[in-house]
């Protein structure tokens, strides 16, 4: 339950601290007055949205800050121990700011943390229900949901809502590949040609290399030899011995060097170096004999090499500057032309998905509507009950479960096989019709209430915050209406915006909200009213800002009538 409520330059509250109880809380003052701001408050701290408007005008931030005593949920304590933030003593403290600019700020129990965080930590827990939610009965389609709600089959609802979403995202993927399958089959052919041009050379980077090594050798082949053999004779001398080589020459002046380093180290030193230099001569002019030896004028290879290289040369230019990219270039066709068939497998495979998704949706959905068939029956039966609590004897309650539209090839809509419709009869002997079409204010305001107590009765610990749910009431239905509203208070927190005195009186604890003028702005003021303050509010309510004696007799009256929930002498 929440203990405390403090609120700082929210809308015309410049400061106000509500001390709240177990039981049936109310708020009442003059329309216009604020009341609906500590509801407002109190949505904030929920996670509820709200913009930079909230902030008093020439404030620096809106707070409201909340002081929940938590005994009574041991779930919410165990969340908030998982998540690091639980408060001392079974005490959470929740606070929210917003700036002007429209910065929001949540922290619990001291932490910051995302706005978010606080719905999740009250879903459940904390409920606020305006006279909007009550008029949302005028729409049928939220009448399932209600349903469900009841009887507990909102994750059923659920798994049949996400299995008619993935039924739906497989089927526009399916539309797709189909949409796409003519550009497909104009692509493949077009890679498919690319890839077997590419292939069909046979391309190896290194055989490549070297067949331009031959192509070259076999091209120059005459300069080759000419100049090779002039090479050849400079280093080894020529073929007649009438002229001496360069090796012979180097082996020549080592050894003179060799003789000298018997007199001076240095020249000796020397003609070690030139031993080394004459090997590696006589080396390369034994390796240049060995390739002038292989030189072979061969016009036919010459020929079949050009060939060759023609094709490769081709490729390069229409796929990547050298072989290397022109095969990068082929793996990456091949893997598109892989992703290509996989398209054709991936129908196939949707087709499968898809079978297995109705089926299981037909499931959930058979599953969703027994529970349903189960629900309206036990529903209507409390809310029956309910109505006649609340002065409406001759009420009828039920459900229609009438089968729902369905999309084109799904067995169902997101909503299941059927679309709930509660139907209603204020008179006897007047048939049950779709309630949204018939039902008087008055009488949407007391099947909202009859509905929150079948909703509500089977659970325990909640706060329930009531935004003048008595709309369109008066007389011996108010007061109907305050005795199921002090039902609901036995296992529930209940905090309730009224204009009756009638349900005002049924209150363990009361606040009046006035607005006051001071310095020349409009200022709310809230502070809870008892004993004699609080016959006064409850005569106001009934008679006016001037309640006569009469009136006055009335309030007490009507606070003595509900002495064991009233905090009244």
């Amino acid at each position: 339950m929440i203990e405390t409520l403090r609120i700082h330059e929210l809308a015309i509250v410049d400061e106000a601290e509500l001390e709240f109880g177990p039981g049936l809380n109310v708020l009442t003052g003059e329309t216009g007055a604020g009341k609906s701001i500590v509801l407002g408050a109190l949505a904030m701290l929920a996670g509820g949205r709200a913009s930079s408007r909230v902030v008093r005008e020439g404030a620096s931030e809106a707070r409201a800050e909340g002081v929940f005593r938590t005994e009574r949920a041991p779930e919410l304590e165990s969340l908030l121990v998982e998540r690091g933030l639980e408060g001392d003593a079974h005490e959470l403290v929740v606070h929210r700011s917003f700036a002007p600019a429209g910065r929001s700020r949540a922290r619990v129990s001291g932490q910051i943390v995302p706005v978010a965080t606080l719905a999740e930590l009250f879903e459940g827990r904390l409920e606020i229900s305006s006279q909007h939610d009550s008029q949302a009965l005028r729409r049928g389609e939220s009448h399932g949901r209600l349903l469900d709600r009841t009887a507990g089959l909102l994750p059923r609802r659920e798994a049949v809502e996400a299995g008619v979403r993935e039924i739906r995202a497989l089927d526009a993927e399916r539309h797709r590949l189909q949409q796409a399958a003519r550009e497909r089959a104009q692509r493949q052919d077009f890679l498919g040609f690319q890839l077997r041009e590419i292939d069909e050379a046979k391309l190896d980077p290194e055989e490549i290399e070297a067949m331009r090594t031959s192509r070259s050798r076999l091209a120059h082949s005459e300069r080759l030899r000419e100049d090779g053999v002039a090479a050849l004779e400079r280093l080894a001398g020529d073929a007649n011995g009438e002229s001496r080589g360069g090796a012979d020459l180097l082996a020549e002046a080592g050894r003179l060097l060799a003789a000298l380093g018997a007199f001076d180290g240095d020249f000796g030193a020397l003609g070690e170096r030139l031993v080394g230099v004459t090997a590696e001569a006589r080396d390369i002019a034994t390796e240049l004999e060995r390739l002038l030896d292989g030189l072979d004028a061969d016009p036919g290879r010459l020929a079949e090499i050009d060939e060759r290289l023609h094709k490769v040369e081709r490729l390069e230019r229409k796929y990547g500057a050298g072989v290397a990219e022109v095969l990068e270039h082929r793996d990456a066709v091949a893997e598109e032309l892989a992703g290509i068939e996989g398209a054709d497998a991936r129908e196939a495979e949707i087709e499968a998905e898809r079978a297995e998704r109705v089926r299981r949706l037909e499931a959930d959905a058979r599953a969703l509507s027994k529970g349903r068939r189960k629900a309206a029956k036990r529903l209507s039966a409390e809310v029956e009950e309910a109505l006649r609590e609340l002065a409406m004897p001759e009420a009828r309650f039920g459900v229609d479960l009438s089968e729902a539209p369905r999309e084109e090839g799904l067995p169902c809509g997101p909503g299941g096989f059927e679309m709930p419709r509660f139907l209603f009869s204020a008179n006897a002997g007047e048939s049950p019709r779709p309630l949204h079409q018939i039902a008087s204010g008055g009488e949407l305001s007391r099947t909202f209430l009859a509905l929150k107590q079948a909703l509500r009765e089977a659970e325990s610990g909640m706060v329930l915050v009531f935004d003048e749910v008595d709309a369109g009431i008066g007389g011996e239905a108010a007061d109907r209406v305050g005795q199921q509203l002090a039902k609901l208070a036995l296992h529930h927190q209940v905090l309730c915006i009224t204009h009756l005195p009638q349900i005002a009186a049924f209150a363990e604890r009361h606040f009046r909200v006035d607005k006051v003028t001071r310095g020349g702005r409009s200022v709310a003021r809230i502070a809870a009213v008892q004993g004699t303050e609080r016959i006064e509010e409850i005569a106001r309510m009934a008679g006016g800002d001037a309640p006569g004696k009469a009136t006055l007799r009335y309030a007490r009256e009507l606070l003595d009538e509900r002495a064991p929930n009233s905090s009244s002498p």
